[in-house]
């Protein structure tokens, strides 16, 4: 069985302003805004939460099935994910448009500057969670808005239990909107900024969310992580980078452990540190999916960073 994640591809292209913004933006003409930067440095990641969450749980060895949507410029990344042996069954490629794509510059004050363009993401609603098959668990990601509505509302009539992860695309969406996606996910997983964002929005507290999912979920950066469970709750810790080089795609790294310790029928303790540790193997890595490890590798640090061993 297989998880069926939900989500963006996307391509982000990375560039190094060697400078400040401040040096070269005056605040007294904000209103007349009209600069440009020389960036000697540029890289492009293959990136997107579906694809992101897929390499991932590739690397822990499960079968994911990422369903998303690209644009005609796929063939890269096409390539990438056939020589990582991810499946592509529903990537859906839109001919007229482009693949979602960030660009994004930072200057050396670690400020950014970034803009989206959703592209295929918009298309997003013209998959469909019944055209997978042998789905056992999901989760619905960043995506199209109507894409991530519809995915809800499938994985639910279907019966397949799901992961609610709204992150940037929470804004998107109303307090009626965020209490349907609760009522119908099994988990719901936020950071700490989403979670005061949708308690806001729903007027559901910690109380309100465990009388209708099986797990809330909240991280907190180098802080770790709390699970909320309607019998208990669960501090994890932050699993120890061995540096700190990027913390972009830190997240899906985080939910794919999540999925990756539901389905192999871990205990919430079990389940947490493992996402922890996939969020700390990622922070080492510069790009969302340029991180590796072996299984033996990754029970090794688990047990170094938890003092017990992963059992299987």
């Amino acid at each position: 069985m297989s998880a069926l994640i939900c989500g963006s591809i996307a391509y982000d292209n990375i560039m190094v302003f060697e400078d400040s913004f401040k040096n070269h933006i005056l605040p007294d003409q904000i209103h007349i805004l009209n600069v440009a930067f020389l960036v000697p440095e540029m890289r492009r990641e293959f990136g997107g939460c579906a694809t992101n969450i897929a390499y991932n749980l590739k690397l822990l060895g499960d079968d994911p099935l990422p369903m998303a949507t690209a644009g005609a410029d796929f063939g890269p990344y096409r390539e990438r994910m056939e020589s990582q042996g991810i499946r592509q069954d529903h990537i859906r490629v839109v001919e007229d448009v482009f693949t979602a794509q960030a660009f994004i510059t930072t200057d050396l004050d670690d400020n950014q500057i970034t803009a989206f363009h959703p592209g295929a993401m918009n298309h997003s609603h013209l998959n469909r969670v019944g055209d997978a098959r042998n789905v056992s668990i999901g989760i619905v990601s960043p995506d199209g808005r109507d894409g991530m509505l519809a995915h809800a509302t499938q994985f639910a009539a279907a019966g397949i239990p799901f992961i609610f992860d709204p992150g940037q695309g929470l804004p998107m969406f109303d307090g009626e909107e965020l209490r349907q996606f609760v009522e119908q996910a099994a988990w719901v997983t936020v950071n700490d900024y989403e979670w005061q964002l949708l308690k806001d929005r729903t007027g559901w507290d910690v109380a309100d969310l465990t009388q209708r999912v099986k797990g809330l979920i909240v991280t907190r950066g180098a802080e770790g992580s709390v699970i909320y469970t309607p019998e208990a709750e669960f501090n994890i810790p932050a699993a120890k980078p061995s540096r700190i080089s990027d913390p972009t795609g830190c997240g899906d790294a985080y939910r794919a452990g999540l999925l990756h310790g539901l389905m192999a029928g871990y205990d919430w303790l079990t389940v947490g540190r493992v996402a922890s540790l996939m969020g700390a193997i990622k922070i080492e890595c510069h790009g969302t999916q340029n991180h590796r490890f072996t299984r033996e590798e990754f029970q090794e640090r688990f047990q170094a960073n938890f003092g017990e061993p992963l059992t299987e």
